[in-house]
């Protein structure tokens, strides 16, 4: 999956408004241009009680930016039901009324954009659309889609497309980058983000944010786009890296990363990668355009398979949380950086107290799991793992030399004073905050230490709970900066700034 295309102009920012009043709609058009939209998106069939001749005015009078007018009915997704004719009047009105940019589908274009264009005399630029369900389509079905579209009279070509997986949005990126005209191309929903965080790399016309308040699923907010991600920054050249998960909409990297790259003058960009299907996704993103990737839950070790080469270390654990492209030779090299960071971050809390000898108490023998089992064994500690999946309990207990239990005995179980208990499970995470590993309240004072790797929210309820019975206490936020440090500098080949990162964490979580 590469970028080479023709050069095309900078990609702007646009905002779709939805407003159910010509009011509402000129308060989001001021707050859009405010949050740094480019140009603005009015959906006419969201205007309650919509008059053509009153309401179209009023906006376009009001407007603050470039607007693109579109009416989309009921049958192409919207949610005008009424009179096809009264439909596309209101369209024409905005044509003769000087709209900026006028939405038409595709199957009414051809007729509309030809008459407006010679009876009107028509200064709008003409956006021709198609909404395509089911399978996104091949390249070559797209390159011809497109050759239809264009015959229309289009000034820009407008493809949306609902994937069921992320895959099918290099076939977006390829549109995107070898049509010889302005092409708006994305994907709705969660699996379909990369489509517009990634719009610029591949030269698409507009990329879409939502404002503050206003949030619509799969679509990234304008400050997201203009702050996180930095649209304006983006270029062919730019490197992706991402997080391979599934959910991923929890992940703060990049929040984390992005800012980092750009601090070090890296042209790199980080996003959230939604992955169903391991084989697929590293097959299709195989060029070096994807340099480097973060594994998240639940990949960390069914995606080792998928590596050409493991580190030493990922390899004796058994799980990867980083894999990075060689460049030489495109091969991808699995590491483990989560290990370390989560025994340091367990040993800086201890001030000095080693962990050799003590009782480490782990629940979750997942990817998570098997790095702080590891790390643990490597400083001599006794292990005991608990976990929902006995069998796995078991064989990482003996991979370690400990000794494994089933997930419902940990309710019970009575640790030895200063023992150390180590959530490695989601139970926890955002949005589930009010969960928590099933351990007795009345036993939680009995160790000396508690770890969380649940870093969403920063201060998970164990960790609560936890610190009012007087144990030390210690969030998945330090093993996240720590573990993110070493994963910066295999993905650049550069020395962290570990500073600029500490402070990005302490303002962002």
């Amino acid at each position: 999956m590469g970028s080479t295309g023709i050069l095309k102009n900078p990609t702007m920012i646009c905002a779709p408004l939805m407003g159910e009043t010509v009011e509402q709609m000129v308060k989001e058009m001021k707050q859009a241009k405010a949050e740094g939209s480019h140009l603005l998106e009015i959906r006419l069939d969201h205007i309650t009680n919509f008059h053509p001749h009153h309401h179209l005015p009023a906006i376009l009078d009001n407007k603050p930016l470039p607007l693109i007018i579109l009416y989309r009915p009921k049958w192409d997704g919207g949610l005008y039901e009424g009179d096809e004719h009264s439909r596309l009047q209101a369209l024409r009105l905005a044509a003769e009324l000087g709209a900026d940019y006028i939405d038409f589908e595709l199957k009414v274009a051809s007729h509309l954009i030809r008459e407006l264009k010679i009876n009107y005399q028509s200064a709008s630029k003409f956006i021709v659309s198609c909404h395509i369900t089911g399978t996104t389509p091949s390249d070559e079905e797209l390159a011809n889609l497109a050759a239809t579209m264009r015959a229309t009279g289009a000034d820009i070509l407008k493809v949306v497309v609902n994937v069921t997986d992320i895959t099918e949005i290099a076939r977006i990126f390829h549109l995107l980058s070898h049509c010889q005209m302005p092409v708006i191309a994305y994907s709705v929903g969660e699996r379909g983000l990369i489509s517009q965080l990634l719009c610029p790399k591949f030269g698409g016309f507009l990329a879409y944010g939502s404002i503050e308040g206003h949030s619509i699923p799969g679509m990234p907010s304008l400050y997201s786009v203009k702050h996180t991600y930095k649209h304006d920054l983006m270029n062919s050249e730019t490197k992706v890296f991402g997080l391979v998960s599934k959910p991923v909409s929890h992940s703060k990297g990049p929040i984390l990363h992005n800012p980092t790259l750009r601090h070090e003058n890296f042209n790199g960009v980080y996003v959230p990668l939604f992955v169903d299907n391991l084989k697929e996704f590293f097959s299709t993103y195989s060029g070096s355009d994807f340099p480097g990737f973060s594994v998240g839950i639940p990949y960390k070790e069914a995606v080792v398979e998928f590596c050409d080469e493991v580190h030493p270390l990922a390899e004796s654990i058994g799980a990867v949380n980083t894999i990075i492209r060689r460049p030489c030779d495109g091969k991808l090299i699995g590491y483990n950086t989560d290990c370390e960071a989560a025994i340091i971050s367990i040993e800086d809390a201890l001030k000095g107290t080693l962990i050799s000898g003590k009782l480490f108490v782990l629940v979750g023998a997942g990817g998570a799991g098997r790095a702080l089992a590891f790390g643990a064994k490597s400083r001599g500690a006794r292990i005991l793992i608990f976990d929902i999946d006995f069998e796995r309990a078991k064989s990482l207990a003996s991979a370690v030399l400990g000794e494994a239990r089933t997930f419902e005995q940990v309710i019970n179980f009575q640790p030895e004073k200063g023992a150390i208990l180590a959530n490695a499970t989601p139970l926890g995470m955002h949005p589930y905050t009010d969960q928590r590993i099933p351990v007795d309240q009345e036993t939680l004072g009995d160790y000396e230490l508690v770890f969380d790797a649940v870093y969403t929210p920063r201060k998970t309820r164990l960790l609560k709970e936890a610190e009012a019975a007087g144990a030390i206490t210690v969030s998945g936020v330090e093993m996240f900066l720590r573990q993110a440090v070493s994963q910066f500098n295999l993905f650049t080949g550069q020395q962290a700034p570990e500073e600029l990162m500490r402070e990005i964490i302490a303002s962002q979580f």
